[in-house]
Protein backbone atom coordinates (compact mmCIF):
# COMPACT_ATOMS: atom_id res chain seq x y z
CA UNK A 1 0.00 0.00 0.00
CA UNK A 2 1.34 3.45 -0.94
CA UNK A 3 0.98 5.32 2.35
CA UNK A 4 1.54 8.75 0.88
CA UNK A 5 -1.17 8.24 -1.76
CA UNK A 6 -3.60 7.24 1.00
CA UNK A 7 -2.71 10.34 3.00
CA UNK A 8 -3.09 12.48 -0.12
CA UNK A 9 -6.64 11.15 -0.48
CA UNK A 10 -7.35 11.81 3.18
CA UNK A 11 -5.79 15.30 3.27
CA UNK A 12 -8.71 17.33 1.81
CA UNK A 13 -11.17 15.65 4.17
CA UNK A 14 -8.93 16.20 7.20
CA UNK A 15 -8.46 19.85 6.27
CA UNK A 16 -12.22 20.34 6.30
CA UNK A 17 -13.03 18.89 9.72
CA UNK A 18 -14.06 21.14 12.63
CA UNK A 19 -10.50 21.17 13.96
CA UNK A 20 -8.49 21.02 10.72
CA UNK A 21 -5.65 18.53 10.33
CA UNK A 22 -3.04 19.49 7.74
CA UNK A 23 -1.04 16.74 6.04
CA UNK A 24 2.53 17.19 4.76
CA UNK A 25 5.52 14.99 3.94
CA UNK A 26 9.27 15.34 4.36
CA UNK A 27 12.05 13.55 2.49
CA UNK A 28 14.11 12.26 5.40
CA UNK A 29 16.98 11.42 3.05
CA UNK A 30 17.52 15.17 2.85
CA UNK A 31 16.78 15.70 6.55
CA UNK A 32 18.76 12.94 8.24
CA UNK A 33 19.14 14.90 11.48
CA UNK A 34 15.37 14.95 11.86
CA UNK A 35 15.16 11.20 11.24
CA UNK A 36 17.93 10.54 13.74
CA UNK A 37 16.39 12.82 16.36
CA UNK A 38 13.15 10.83 16.33
CA UNK A 39 14.84 7.40 16.05
CA UNK A 40 13.37 6.62 12.65
CA UNK A 41 14.49 3.22 11.32
CA UNK A 42 11.65 1.81 9.20
CA UNK A 43 10.17 3.59 6.20
CA UNK A 44 7.69 5.04 5.50
CA UNK A 45 7.42 6.23 9.09
CA UNK A 46 4.32 7.66 10.72
CA UNK A 47 4.54 9.47 14.06
CA UNK A 48 2.12 11.88 15.70
CA UNK A 49 3.19 15.12 17.39
CA UNK A 50 0.55 16.51 19.72
CA UNK A 51 1.53 19.92 21.06
CA UNK A 52 5.08 19.07 20.12
CA UNK A 53 5.10 15.70 21.90
CA UNK A 54 5.76 12.71 19.58
CA UNK A 55 3.44 9.72 19.68
CA UNK A 56 3.76 6.51 17.66
CA UNK A 57 0.90 5.71 15.29
CA UNK A 58 -0.27 2.12 14.97
CA UNK A 59 -3.56 2.74 13.23
CA UNK A 60 -4.83 1.91 9.75
CA UNK A 61 -3.32 3.32 6.55
CA UNK A 62 -6.29 3.37 4.18
CA UNK A 63 -7.62 6.86 3.50
CA UNK A 64 -11.10 6.45 4.99
CA UNK A 65 -9.75 4.81 8.14
CA UNK A 66 -6.99 7.41 8.44
CA UNK A 67 -9.65 10.12 8.53
CA UNK A 68 -11.56 8.31 11.25
CA UNK A 69 -8.44 7.67 13.32
CA UNK A 70 -6.83 11.10 13.04
CA UNK A 71 -10.04 12.94 13.88
CA UNK A 72 -10.00 10.84 17.05
CA UNK A 73 -6.89 12.70 18.15
CA UNK A 74 -8.67 16.03 18.17
CA UNK A 75 -11.74 14.66 19.94
CA UNK A 76 -12.40 14.98 23.66
CA UNK A 77 -10.32 12.76 25.91
CA UNK A 78 -13.54 11.53 27.54
CA UNK A 79 -16.88 11.96 25.78
CA UNK A 80 -19.86 12.65 28.05
CA UNK A 81 -23.01 10.82 26.93
CA UNK A 82 -26.47 11.80 28.18
CA UNK A 83 -28.83 9.29 26.56
CA UNK A 84 -29.15 5.82 25.06
CA UNK A 85 -29.03 7.28 21.57
CA UNK A 86 -25.84 9.20 22.42
CA UNK A 87 -24.23 5.95 23.61
CA UNK A 88 -25.25 4.12 20.44
CA UNK A 89 -24.06 7.00 18.23
CA UNK A 90 -20.72 7.16 20.05
CA UNK A 91 -20.07 3.42 19.67
CA UNK A 92 -21.07 3.51 16.00
CA UNK A 93 -18.95 6.57 15.22
CA UNK A 94 -15.92 5.09 16.99
CA UNK A 95 -15.85 2.22 14.51
CA UNK A 96 -14.15 -1.13 15.00
CA UNK A 97 -10.44 -0.34 14.86
CA UNK A 98 -10.03 0.41 18.56
CA UNK A 99 -11.58 -0.79 21.80
CA UNK A 100 -14.27 1.45 23.29
CA UNK A 101 -14.64 2.14 27.01
CA UNK A 102 -17.99 3.34 28.36
CA UNK A 103 -18.29 4.21 32.04
CA UNK A 104 -21.88 3.72 33.20
CA UNK A 105 -22.60 5.96 36.18
CA UNK A 106 -18.88 6.61 36.45
CA UNK A 107 -17.49 10.05 37.25
CA UNK A 108 -15.44 11.44 34.38
CA UNK A 109 -12.58 12.35 36.73
CA UNK A 110 -12.02 8.69 37.66
CA UNK A 111 -10.89 7.71 34.16
CA UNK A 112 -9.67 11.05 32.78
CA UNK A 113 -5.95 10.56 33.46
CA UNK A 114 -6.01 7.04 32.04
CA UNK A 115 -8.04 8.22 29.05
CA UNK A 116 -5.34 10.76 28.27
CA UNK A 117 -2.62 8.13 28.73
CA UNK A 118 -4.27 5.57 26.44
CA UNK A 119 -6.00 7.93 24.05
CA UNK A 120 -4.05 6.70 21.04
CA UNK A 121 -5.21 3.13 21.67
CA UNK A 122 -8.87 3.39 22.67
CA UNK A 123 -12.00 5.53 22.85
CA UNK A 124 -13.23 6.66 26.28
CA UNK A 125 -16.61 7.93 27.43
CA UNK A 126 -18.87 8.17 30.46
CA UNK A 127 -22.65 7.76 30.33
CA UNK A 128 -24.57 9.96 32.77
CA UNK A 129 -28.10 9.04 31.78
CA UNK A 130 -29.13 5.67 30.35
CA UNK A 131 -31.90 3.09 30.50
CA UNK A 132 -31.92 -0.49 31.74
CA UNK A 133 -32.22 -1.58 28.11
CA UNK A 134 -28.83 -0.19 27.11
CA UNK A 135 -26.93 -1.60 30.09
CA UNK A 136 -28.51 -5.00 29.46
CA UNK A 137 -26.89 -5.00 26.02
CA UNK A 138 -23.47 -4.90 27.71
CA UNK A 139 -24.38 -7.22 30.61
CA UNK A 140 -24.00 -4.47 33.21
CA UNK A 141 -25.63 -5.72 36.42
CA UNK A 142 -24.77 -2.79 38.66
CA UNK A 143 -23.37 0.70 38.42
CA UNK A 144 -20.91 2.26 38.45
CA UNK A 145 -19.24 -0.02 35.93
CA UNK A 146 -16.77 0.33 33.08
CA UNK A 147 -17.53 -1.59 29.89
CA UNK A 148 -14.78 -2.45 27.41
CA UNK A 149 -16.17 -3.11 23.94
CA UNK A 150 -14.36 -4.74 20.99
CA UNK A 151 -16.72 -4.29 18.01
CA UNK A 152 -14.35 -6.06 15.59
CA UNK A 153 -14.46 -9.24 17.67
CA UNK A 154 -18.03 -8.98 19.02
CA UNK A 155 -16.62 -8.99 22.56
CA UNK A 156 -17.24 -6.93 25.66
CA UNK A 157 -16.21 -7.11 29.29
CA UNK A 158 -17.30 -5.36 32.48
CA UNK A 159 -15.21 -3.97 35.34
CA UNK A 160 -17.21 -3.39 38.52
CA UNK A 161 -14.44 -2.08 40.74
CA UNK A 162 -12.96 -1.31 43.10
CA UNK A 163 -12.03 1.75 41.07
CA UNK A 164 -8.53 2.10 42.48
CA UNK A 165 -6.04 3.55 40.03
CA UNK A 166 -3.82 0.48 39.68
CA UNK A 167 -6.68 -2.01 39.35
CA UNK A 168 -8.45 0.25 36.89
CA UNK A 169 -5.33 0.71 34.77
CA UNK A 170 -4.62 -3.04 34.80
CA UNK A 171 -8.14 -3.66 33.52
CA UNK A 172 -7.82 -1.04 30.79
CA UNK A 173 -4.42 -2.35 29.65
CA UNK A 174 -5.66 -5.93 29.53
CA UNK A 175 -8.81 -4.87 27.70
CA UNK A 176 -6.93 -3.08 24.92
CA UNK A 177 -6.65 -6.49 23.24
CA UNK A 178 -9.38 -9.03 22.52
CA UNK A 179 -9.40 -12.32 24.43
CA UNK A 180 -7.58 -14.04 21.57
CA UNK A 181 -5.66 -11.98 19.04
CA UNK A 182 -5.20 -13.05 15.40
CA UNK A 183 -1.51 -12.48 14.74
CA UNK A 184 -0.61 -10.46 11.66
CA UNK A 185 1.91 -7.80 10.74
CA UNK A 186 -0.72 -5.22 11.61
CA UNK A 187 -1.88 -6.72 14.91
CA UNK A 188 1.71 -7.11 16.15
CA UNK A 189 1.80 -3.34 16.48
CA UNK A 190 -0.81 -3.50 19.22
CA UNK A 191 1.52 -5.69 21.31
CA UNK A 192 4.32 -3.14 21.42
CA UNK A 193 3.69 -1.71 24.88
CA UNK A 194 2.26 -4.82 26.53
CA UNK A 195 4.62 -6.66 28.87
CA UNK A 196 2.80 -9.97 29.06
CA UNK A 197 4.02 -13.23 27.57
CA UNK A 198 2.12 -14.52 24.55
CA UNK A 199 0.50 -17.96 24.44
CA UNK A 200 0.93 -18.50 20.71
CA UNK A 201 -1.11 -21.16 18.92
CA UNK A 202 -0.06 -22.07 15.38
CA UNK A 203 -2.86 -23.59 13.31
CA UNK A 204 -2.77 -25.20 9.90
CA UNK A 205 -5.35 -22.75 8.59
CA UNK A 206 -7.10 -20.32 10.91
CA UNK A 207 -10.14 -20.17 8.62
CA UNK A 208 -10.89 -23.90 8.74
CA UNK A 209 -13.96 -25.09 10.60
CA UNK A 210 -11.91 -27.40 12.83
CA UNK A 211 -9.86 -24.43 14.06
CA UNK A 212 -12.96 -22.75 15.50
CA UNK A 213 -13.36 -25.31 18.29
CA UNK A 214 -9.82 -24.75 19.53
CA UNK A 215 -10.20 -20.97 19.31
CA UNK A 216 -13.32 -21.19 21.44
CA UNK A 217 -11.39 -23.15 24.09
CA UNK A 218 -8.52 -20.65 23.95
CA UNK A 219 -10.96 -17.79 24.47
CA UNK A 220 -12.26 -19.46 27.63
CA UNK A 221 -8.70 -20.02 28.87
CA UNK A 222 -7.78 -16.41 28.14
CA UNK A 223 -10.66 -15.12 30.27
CA UNK A 224 -9.16 -16.73 33.39
CA UNK A 225 -5.47 -16.19 32.57
CA UNK A 226 -5.35 -12.44 32.12
CA UNK A 227 -1.63 -12.30 32.96
CA UNK A 228 -1.01 -13.81 29.51
CA UNK A 229 -1.88 -12.69 25.98
CA UNK A 230 -3.47 -15.38 23.81
CA UNK A 231 -2.74 -15.17 20.10
CA UNK A 232 -3.06 -17.42 17.09
CA UNK A 233 -1.82 -17.58 13.52
CA UNK A 234 -2.34 -19.95 10.62
CA UNK A 235 0.60 -21.55 8.81
CA UNK A 236 -1.31 -20.90 5.61
CA UNK A 237 -1.89 -17.24 6.55
CA UNK A 238 1.69 -16.33 7.56
CA UNK A 239 4.14 -19.08 6.75
CA UNK A 240 7.31 -17.02 7.22
CA UNK A 241 6.30 -16.06 10.75
CA UNK A 242 5.48 -19.63 11.78
CA UNK A 243 8.78 -20.92 10.41
CA UNK A 244 10.54 -18.85 13.07
CA UNK A 245 9.10 -21.35 15.58
CA UNK A 246 10.46 -24.39 13.72
CA UNK A 247 7.13 -25.05 12.05
CA UNK A 248 7.05 -26.45 8.52
CA UNK A 249 4.59 -28.09 6.14
CA UNK A 250 5.46 -31.43 7.74
CA UNK A 251 4.76 -30.25 11.30
CA UNK A 252 1.89 -31.72 13.26
CA UNK A 253 -0.45 -28.81 13.92
CA UNK A 254 -1.86 -27.15 15.98
CA UNK A 255 1.15 -26.36 18.18
CA UNK A 256 1.31 -24.10 21.22
CA UNK A 257 4.23 -22.07 22.55
CA UNK A 258 4.79 -19.33 25.09
CA UNK A 259 6.63 -16.48 23.38
CA UNK A 260 8.32 -13.46 24.94
CA UNK A 261 7.74 -11.32 21.85
CA UNK A 262 11.42 -11.13 20.95
CA UNK A 263 13.73 -14.04 20.24
CA UNK A 264 12.84 -16.45 23.05
CA UNK A 265 10.00 -18.93 23.29
CA UNK A 266 9.11 -22.06 25.26
CA UNK A 267 7.54 -25.38 24.38
CA UNK A 268 5.84 -27.32 27.16
CA UNK A 269 7.04 -30.88 27.73
CA UNK A 270 4.26 -33.32 26.89
CA UNK A 271 2.22 -30.67 25.07
CA UNK A 272 4.22 -30.30 21.89
CA UNK A 273 1.09 -30.51 19.73
CA UNK A 274 -2.68 -30.48 20.18
CA UNK A 275 -5.02 -33.15 18.77
CA UNK A 276 -8.78 -32.89 18.34
CA UNK A 277 -9.76 -34.87 21.44
CA UNK A 278 -10.66 -33.08 24.70
CA UNK A 279 -9.23 -29.72 23.69
CA UNK A 280 -10.02 -28.13 27.06
CA UNK A 281 -7.92 -30.63 29.01
CA UNK A 282 -5.02 -30.29 26.59
CA UNK A 283 -4.97 -26.49 26.84
CA UNK A 284 -5.24 -26.67 30.65
CA UNK A 285 -2.36 -29.16 30.75
CA UNK A 286 -0.27 -26.88 28.54
CA UNK A 287 -0.83 -23.87 30.82
CA UNK A 288 -0.15 -25.88 33.97
CA UNK A 289 3.07 -27.25 32.47
CA UNK A 290 4.21 -23.75 31.60
CA UNK A 291 3.45 -22.36 35.05
CA UNK A 292 5.16 -25.36 36.69
CA UNK A 293 8.29 -24.68 34.65
CA UNK A 294 8.08 -27.93 32.66
CA UNK A 295 9.35 -26.24 29.52
CA UNK A 296 12.09 -26.33 26.93
CA UNK A 297 13.64 -22.94 26.27
CA UNK A 298 14.22 -22.22 22.60
CA UNK A 299 15.46 -19.28 20.61
CA UNK A 300 14.52 -18.08 17.16
CA UNK A 301 17.45 -18.92 14.92
CA UNK A 302 19.36 -16.23 13.08
CA UNK A 303 18.23 -12.63 13.38
CA UNK A 304 16.15 -11.52 16.33
CA UNK A 305 12.45 -11.12 15.87
CA UNK A 306 12.98 -7.40 15.41
CA UNK A 307 15.20 -8.16 12.46
CA UNK A 308 12.64 -10.60 11.13
CA UNK A 309 9.89 -8.00 11.16
CA UNK A 310 12.20 -5.48 9.54
CA UNK A 311 12.85 -7.96 6.77
CA UNK A 312 9.09 -8.32 6.29
CA UNK A 313 8.51 -4.58 6.12
CA UNK A 314 11.55 -3.91 3.97
CA UNK A 315 13.74 -0.81 3.89
CA UNK A 316 13.86 1.88 1.23
CA UNK A 317 16.77 4.05 0.23
CA UNK A 318 14.72 7.21 0.34
CA UNK A 319 13.43 8.02 3.79
CA UNK A 320 9.89 9.35 3.82
CA UNK A 321 8.34 11.02 6.85
CA UNK A 322 4.68 11.91 6.80
CA UNK A 323 3.59 14.78 8.97
CA UNK A 324 0.07 15.49 10.04
CA UNK A 325 -0.24 18.92 11.58
CA UNK A 326 -3.09 19.80 13.94
CA UNK A 327 -3.69 23.51 14.39
CA UNK A 328 -6.02 24.75 17.06
CA UNK A 329 -6.89 28.03 18.78
CA UNK A 330 -8.10 28.74 22.25
CA UNK A 331 -8.29 31.62 24.67
CA UNK A 332 -7.17 34.07 22.02
CA UNK A 333 -3.92 32.22 21.52
CA UNK A 334 -2.72 29.64 19.08
CA UNK A 335 -0.72 26.52 19.14
CA UNK A 336 0.34 23.67 16.98
CA UNK A 337 1.20 20.06 16.98
CA UNK A 338 2.69 17.68 14.47
CA UNK A 339 1.66 14.10 13.97
CA UNK A 340 4.07 11.67 12.38
CA UNK A 341 3.05 8.03 12.16
CA UNK A 342 5.62 5.30 12.18
CA UNK A 343 5.55 1.86 10.58
CA UNK A 344 8.23 0.21 12.70
CA UNK A 345 9.31 -3.26 13.85
CA UNK A 346 7.54 -4.20 17.06
CA UNK A 347 8.24 -6.36 20.06
CA UNK A 348 6.43 -7.56 23.12
CA UNK A 349 8.09 -7.05 26.47
CA UNK A 350 9.20 -9.92 28.66
CA UNK A 351 7.77 -8.92 32.01
CA UNK A 352 5.11 -11.26 33.40
CA UNK A 353 2.50 -9.70 35.65
CA UNK A 354 2.21 -11.21 39.08
CA UNK A 355 -0.42 -8.94 40.58
CA UNK A 356 -3.95 -10.37 40.82
CA UNK A 357 -6.25 -9.42 37.98
CA UNK A 358 -9.07 -6.94 38.69
CA UNK A 359 -12.59 -8.26 39.06
CA UNK A 360 -14.21 -8.31 35.65
CA UNK A 361 -16.30 -10.43 33.33
CA UNK A 362 -15.64 -10.92 29.63
CA UNK A 363 -17.87 -12.20 26.87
Amino acid sequence: MNVWMQLAKAAPILAGVKKPIVVAKVDADKHRELASKHHIHGYPTLKIFMRGVPTDYYGPRKADLLVRFLTKFVALDVAVLDSDSAIRDFVEAAGSNFPIFVGFGLNESIILDLAVKYKKKAWFSVARDFSDDIITVYDVNKVPALAAIHPAYSEHSIFCGPFEEKLLEDYIKQSLLPLILPISQYSLKSLKDDHRKVVLTILEDETEERSKGLLKVLKTAASVNSDLIFGYVGFKQWEDFTKSFEVSKKSELPKMFVWDGNGDYYSVIGSESIDETDLGSQVSRFLKGYRDGSVIHKRIEGATFIGFIRSQLGLKLVFVLIFVVWWWCGGGGGGGGVVVTKEEPLTVGTRTRTAPAPVSTRK
